[in-house]
């Protein structure tokens, strides 16, 4: 059955692969953006070209509350992609990050709430909610990579793992805030919110830079030829999901709304699934790549691993099915094949 979709920041990186996702498959989709963020007007581009007159642009900003509730007002369903998404950013201008990502998912759940369709919300939170308690666990050092000491932690971060902690930065804090404020709106007046906590997400179409978005900006900086700068020393370990298999996230909880509203999940690539920043580099350089890197101190707050737990997301009949080498290797085609498109 079509339904009408509403994309909080339509043209970013997940928004514009959910628009594809979802104009290919038949449904009525808005893509709401304040086109604000490098990239943003390529992806827009992008989707023209394949999509045509299907694409219904709306020009907005999330803490706009009025225009969010007019073009909410009669979808089926909405994903709240929408975001400042960058660590140092939020402690450059802490006041920016907390309106567009705290004040602006209030703005969506009320349009929502306000709205005559009970529409169905998909929040990407992130796993910075764990704040500084993900650096408390005792590591294991090993040539290229860090590993977590704990066996009671060989599947990951589970859902349930400490947040309430200091340390979280105020990106953390207002993405927290957001993830907050989508469970107590199902639990208080039964909206149906279903929040993502990501890890690591990349692929096609992402302007990944030093601030975020880590493996396609290592990818593009050693196509292009620019120098990376590692902060800390490279042996910092993520789980990796490609941007494809987190849209079957959105189509799978969103078609199993009545077991997955009002939860929590970790997404990411989980234990099966992870890298370090060195070892992409390694990987690079057998693409024929010559990255050229220097280090630097460790960032605030960052985590030196976090490996999501994703059995609950398996719950809905979701896993990742395309490995890091697979991913990477389509996202450096990608870069390789539009190189002229990424010179700013």
């Amino acid at each position: 059955m079509s339904e009408r979709i509403l994309i909080t920041g339509g043209a970013g990186f997940i928004g514009s692969n959910l628009n594809d996702c979802f104009l290919r498959k038949g449904h009525e989709v808005i893509m709401f953006d304040n086109f604000m963020r490098n990239g943003a007007d390529k992806n827009m581009k992008w989707l023209e070209e394949i999509h045509e007159k299907r694409l219904n642009i709306v020009k907005g900003d999330v803490r706009d509350y009025d225009a969010l509730k007019n073009a909410c007002k009669d979808v089926d369903v909405i994903f709240h992609t929408a975001a400042q998404v960058a660590v140092t950013t939020s402690l450059n201008n802490p006041r920016e990050d907390f309106e567009i990502n705290a004040l602006g998912t209030f703005n969506v759940l009320e349009a929502a709430r306000n709205s005559n369709t009970d529409p169905i919300i998909i929040y990407t939170s992130t796993n910075k909610v764990y704040g500084n308690n993900v650096n408390k666990i005792p590591l294991i050092e090993k040539k290229t990579r860090y590993e977590f000491a704990d066996p009671n932690l060989k599947n990951g971060i589970p859902e349930d793992f400490p947040t309430d902690a200091n340390e979280h930065t105020p990106y953390g804090s207002s993405k927290y805030t957001g993830d907050l404020y989508m469970r107590d709106f199902h639990d208080i007046f039964g909206l149906k919110t279903v929040t993502l906590r990501m890890s690591c997400i990349y692929g096609l179409h992402q302007y990944g830079n030093e601030d975020q978005g880590w493996v396609a900006h290592f990818i593009i900086s050693s196509v292009l030829n620019k120098p990376l700068i590692i902060f800390g020393d490279g042996k910092q370990v993520r789980d990796v999901l490609f941007i494809d298999d987190l849209v079957r996230v959105f189509e799978l909880v969103t078609g199993n709304i009545s077991k997955t509203k009002g939860k929590a999940y970790n997404i990411g690539g989980g234990p099966e699934n992870t890298i370090s920043l060195l070892e992409l580099l390694d990987m690079l350089k057998k693409f024929g790549l010559k990255p050229s890197y220097s280090f630097d101190d460790w960032r605030l707050a960052d985590q030196k691993v976090y490996i999501s737990d994703i059995r609950r997301a398996k719950g809905f009949g979701w896993k990742p099915q395309i490995p890091p080498k697979e991913g990477i290797e389509r996202l450096f085609k990608w870069v390789s094949e539009n190189k002229k498109n990424l010179i700013e």
